[in-house]
């Protein structure tokens, strides 16, 4: 019997790092069609507490939710801080082995989870091997890029080779969603590159202060929504 698998909007424009209700109203009101909470990280200090990442993300509407990103890497762990956020939705940058994501699937099949292939030089090959062993249990991927100074895997504000995640793009078999330094003035071309199924920006769309500025991020949505009208 088939699995039954959740659904997100593609595609997909989303904006990660929220850090209060006024920032995610705003998101939410410039069009992003979905929000990442950064939480439980390796590398980075979170935006803001786990209370409050779920009190916003139980605010959201329907049209736009609300991911939960971390580093979690055990199925037990991952389904029970999505129940505490009331997420729905989770995206997975730590290490997840197949007999882990398998369970995670079981264990709630309509959880629409994505995966993270961090790009670093001489690793595609084994971002395909990974692609191809966690396929059946994801629902969709997210390339990212690896940052050596920090150890980073997310967040960094850095680009990698785009014809890394192009390649991949056009093997997988699950959607994939591109991140890893894109901006306003970038978002266009890499799109138009790649071709994926959804955008993902962080630090790209802040401003000095560490907030979301409102121009960057209507800037980013319309140049994002202008490539995606020309690939589909």
């Amino acid at each position: 019997m088939a699995i039954p698998r959740a659904r997100l909007p593609f595609p997909a424009i989303q904006i990660a790092g929220v850090m209060d209700q006024a920032e995610a109203d705003l998101l939410v009101r410039l069009g992003a069609t979905h929000l990442g909470f950064p939480l439980r990280l390796a590398v980075h200090k979170e935006d803001l507490s786990e209370v409050d990442a779920a009190a916003i993300i139980g605010r959201l509407p329907p049209s736009c939710p609300g991911v939960l990103i971390t580093y979690l890497d055990r199925s037990d762990a991952i389904l029970e801080f999505c129940r505490q956020l009331g997420a729905r939705h989770v995206q997975l940058h730590g290490h997840l082995p197949p007999e882990e994501a398998a369970r995670l699937r079981e264990r709630d099949p309509g959880l629409f989870v994505i995966k993270s292939l961090v790009v670093r030089p001489g690793n595609q090959a084994q971002l395909e091997a990974d692609m191809r062993s966690l396929e059946p249990f994801v629902d969709a991927f997210i390339t990212d890029t690896f940052d050596p100074r920090t150890g980073a895997s997310g967040a960094t504000g850095k680009t990698h080779d785009w014809s890394v995640s192009a390649e991949l793009v056009k093997v997988s078999p699950r959607p994939i969603i591109l991140a890893g330094g894109l901006r306003p003035e970038n978002v266009h071309d890499a799109i138009l590159r790649v071709r994926p199924a959804g955008v993902d920006a962080h630090t790209g769309v802040e401003g000095p202060d560490g907030r979301k500025d409102e121009i960057l991020v209507r800037r980013f949505i319309e140049e994002a929504r202008r490539g995606f009208e020309v690939v589909s």
